[in-house]
């Protein structure tokens, strides 16, 4: 048996081991490590044959200090914490509310005494109501609603929120482990049901998207409020608005009607639009013509009984030159306005008929083709005579009532 075997005892004999050798052997080393002197007298001198093998009380008492102090300062610097920016720090002291902390390096007290909680006030968190993930995977119990008008209606939205009251949410959210979501989902699904079943189904199925999506927004808020929960609804997303799949189709026929129905409106609004305008505008012109007509009428008669009143002392002074020179003005007014020449013969009554506009228009500069040859007095027919005869006697008729007229005022 060797000397170094810790079952051999002080004389040299095996046995149980020295205790009190092990706990000087442990001093030594713990001195060493923290820089303790050896005392070589030791207690009963070299004991053993092993000198130097125990140590003075005083430097043991010192190792044990400064473990003791090293202890205690990682003790207390166990409660310092770093808040950031976008966080606020609630501080708890033995499970109940002390303060809240701003951002930057905070201290609190040490476990057990105090504990501090980080909350991300800008976070923003989701829900999903009425379906998980995307619009296919359906959760029918969240999204079947009933309107007001009786329909069952398929909606599906979701939620974004984020915490405004790091102290109300960590007291007053039961589910704030689970991040809020449950409170907020049931506040959701409270809130959407029962502003759908105000509005009737067309509503919530075309215009009112919008509409209900603010409200359901201001619902949820109020009753997260009510419950003091300490946060913030930011925005509510209609995400899909349908009648449920058994009734799809017939849904779509009645959209598709009234679609046909609004179509055929403006068509009608459309075409009465461009109708009545013109109609009106029609009218319109045709008031202003009959009333141009009926002033343009009455000034001209205005106009000859002026003109009369001053043709009236001429014709006293002298009735026989006025008459003649009426009868001239008049006569040169009606043969401008035809396109027959009379000739008086000197000889007889008879009017000799010739068709002078046709040769008036062959010798007219500018003329497209030669017209045909007139004919003689002597070919002239017969028949085309007799209606021109007509218009001759009645303008000598006419001519003769007003030699007899104006010879009756003489």
């Amino acid at each position: 048996m060797s000397q170094n075997d810790p079952n051999r005892g002080r004389n040299g004999q095996s046995g149980p081991p020295d205790l009190d050798e092990v706990f000087r052997d442990l001093n030594r080393k713990l001195s060493r490590l923290l820089g303790g002197k050896p005392n070589n007298g030791g207690q009963g001198g070299n004991q053993g044959g092993r000198p130097g093998a125990s140590f003075t009380p005083p430097s043991y008492k010192g190792g044990a200090a400064v473990v003791v102090g090293v202890l205690a300062a990682l003790w207390l610097a166990s409660g310092l914490y770093i808040v950031d920016a976008r966080e606020e720090g609630v501080v708890l002291r033995l499970g109940s509310f002390n303060r809240v902390t701003e951002p930057g390096l905070q201290w609190h007290a040490p476990y057990p005494f105090e504990r501090a909680e980080i909350v991300n006030l800008t976070e923003l968190r989701s829900v999903e109501v009425g379906y998980r993930g995307s619009a296919q995977n359906r959760v029918p119990e969240e999204s079947l609603m009933l309107t007001e008008d009786q329909n069952i209606i398929d909606v599906q939205l979701s939620v974004q929120y984020d915490i405004k009251d790091a102290r109300a949410y960590l007291f007053n959210n039961a589910a704030r482990e689970r991040d809020g979501k449950d409170l907020v989902k049931q506040a959701a699904e409270t809130a959407i049901r029962e502003v759908v079943g105000r509005n009737k189904v067309d509503f919530v199925l075309n215009e009112g998207r919008a509409q209900i999506a603010s409200d359901a927004r201001k619902l949820i808020q109020d009753i997260l409020d009510r419950y003091k929960a300490g946060i913030r609804i930011a925005k509510v997303n209609i995400n899909d608005v349908q009648p449920p799949q058994p009734v799809l189709a017939a849904f779509d026929d009645a959209v598709k009607a009234g679609q046909d129905k609004d179509k055929l409106r403006n068509e009608g609004m459309a075409y009465a639009n461009e109708v009545v305008p013109k109609a009106k505008g029609m009218a319109s012109r045709l008031v202003q013509e009959a009333e141009g007509y009926q002033q343009q009428v009455v000034e001209r008669a205005q106009g000859d009984a002026e003109r009369f009143k001053q043709v009236l002392p001429e014709y006293n002074k002298a009735p026989k030159v006025t008459r003649d020179r009426m009868y001239l003005d008049m006569m040169q007014q009606i043969m401008n306005n035809s396109s027959k020449v009379l000739v008086d013969q000197k000889g007889g009554n008879s009017l000799l008929y010739l068709p002078l506009d046709k040769l008036t228009q062959m010798t007219a500069p500018g003329a497209a083709a030669p017209a045909p040859a007139a004919p003689s007095a002597s070919q002239a027919p017969a028949a085309p005579a007799q209606p021109a005869a007509a218009p001759a006697a009645k303008n000598g008729r006419d001519s003769s009532r007003s030699r007899d007229f104006f010879g009756a005022e003489r």
